[in-house]
C-alpha cells in the first residue's frame, strides 16, 4: 500500500493546490460574503460531498486502465501532468476578475448545501481534475490501484473540508475586503498557474521512475 514517504509528498501538493482559490473557493468565499460563516461552511460540505462522487470514479476508472495495461496507466499519468500544466497556463493567461463571482442571491442553508454537491457533481473539470491529479501518487506495484485512489481522495477531502472551512470562516468576517481587492485576486491567479505548472512538470520528469 502507500508509504508514509508517498501520502507527506500527497499531503504537500494537495495543500499547495487548496490554499490556492478556485472555482469552489470562490463560491464558499461568495456564500460567505453574502449570508455569513455558516452559509460559507455549509456550502463547503456541500462541494466536498460532490467531490466524493468524482473520486470514486476515479478510483472505479483508474482501475479499469490499470487492468486494460500498465502502459495505458502510464498514459493517463502523463496526459494528467499535461492537463496541470494546461490549468496553470490557463490561470495565468485568464483576464476575468473573480470579484464579479461573488455576488450571489441569498438561499436556505439546504439548498446551498445542495447547489455545493450539485455544482461539483455536474463539473466535469473536478472529474477531470482527479484523473490528473490522483493518479500522479498511485504506484500499482503496491497494490490494488482503486484502493489507493479511495485512499488518497479521502485524504484529499479532509484537507478540503479544513481549507475551505477556513476560507468560509475568514471570508465571513474578510467580506467586504475580499469583495473589492483586486490585486489579492490577481495574485492568487499568478500563484495558482505556478502551483499547477509546477506539479505538472515534476510529475512529466519524474513519472517514468515511479514503475
Amino acid at each position: 500500500m502507500l508509504q508514509p514517504a508517498q501520502i507527506q509528498l500527497f499531503i504537500l501538493a494537495s495543500l499547495a493546490l487548496l490554499v490556492v482559490p478556485g472555482p469552489a473557493v470562490l463560491y464558499i468565499v461568495a456564500r460567505s460574503v453574502s449570508q455569513g460563516r455558516l452559509a460559507g461552511v455549509v456550502s463547503a460540505a456541500g462541494v466536498q460531498v460532490g467531490a466524493s462522487v468524482h473520486i470514486v470514479a476515479a478510483a472505479l476508472g483508474l482501475s479499469a486502465v490499470l487492468l486494460s495495461s500498465a502502459l495505458a496507466f502510464n498514459v493517463v499519468k502523463y496526459l494528467g501532468a499535461a492537463y496541470l500544466i494546461y490549468l496553470g497556463v490557463r490561470q495565468w493567461l485568464a483576464r476575468e476578475s473573480a470579484t464579479d463571482e461573488l455576488a450571489v442571491q441569498p438561499e436556505s442553508l439546504r439548498r446551498i448545501f445542495a447547489q455545493g454537491v450539485i455544482v461539483n457533481v455536474l463539473n466535469p473539470k473536478t472529474s477531470l481534475f482527479f484523473f490528473a491529479f490522483l493518479p500522479q501518487f498511485v504506484d500499482p506495484a503496491r497494490g490494488d490501484v482503486a484502493a489507493q485512489v479511495l485512499l488518497l481522495g479521502l485524504l484529499f477531502v479532509a484537507l478540503a473540508i479544513v481549507n475551505d472551512g477556513a476560507y468560509a470562516l475568514l471570508a465571513g468576517s474578510l467580506g467586504n475586503w475580499l469583495r473589492g481587492n483586486r490585486g489579492f485576486w490577481n495574485g492568487q491567479r499568478i500563484f495558482a498557474g505556478a502551483v499547477y505548472i509546477g506539479l505538472g512538470v515534476t510529475t512529466a520528469l519524474s513519472g517514468s521512475n515511479n514503475h
